[in-house]
């Protein structure tokens, strides 16, 4: 719980960083084996990169620090309860652990909602407010076909 503690405080201290630069009010830290692998603040402004969060950022650096896009054995520690896009990159890296600050009725009341993005989710793609059209017959099923024949593919 300690480290937990201190982690996060780290995480925090990245995110007022990030203010100072002109960023927003977000900061991640990745640690395996109670080392930090990655440190990052939010960027979109200062990108102009709408996927440039700070866990985003921190998984991508967490991945090329280590080595590997399986971070199984890394923790997150975040100022805020991650949004939708970076829920599903922790999923995607496979960490197993969050710790976490503010949650997502605070960062509403800041200004930054995701409940549009959780009440899309649920809808069916016909459903949603941004027009999804599937194709098929496209042969972008040969695709999985391919993949499901090599020898050599590396699981993910």
């Amino acid at each position: 719980m300690i480290n937990d503690i201190s982690f996060l405080s780290r995480a925090i201290e990245i995110a007022a960083k990030g203010l100072g630069n002109g960023g927003g009010p977000f900061g991640a830290v990745i640690t395996k084996n109670g080392e930090i692998v990655s440190e990052c603040y939010n960027r979109v402004v200062l990108d102009n990169d709408p996927t440039a969060h700070a866990e985003i950022l921190a998984i991508r650096e967490a991945a090329r620090n280590t080595g590997s896009f399986d971070l199984n054995e890394c923790t997150l520690y975040t100022t805020c309860e991650p949004c939708p896009m970076c829920l599903g990159a922790i999923y995607w890296a496979g960490i197993r652990k969050v710790v976490y600050a503010s949650d997502r009725n605070d960062a509403e009341k800041a200004g930054f909602s995701d409940k549009l993005i959780y009440d899309e989710i649920r809808l069916d793609p016909s459903s949603r407010r941004i027009k999804f059209v599937r194709m098929t017959d496209t042969g972008a099923e040969e695709l999985f076909r391919k993949w499901e024949a090599l020898d050599n593919k590396t699981p993910y």
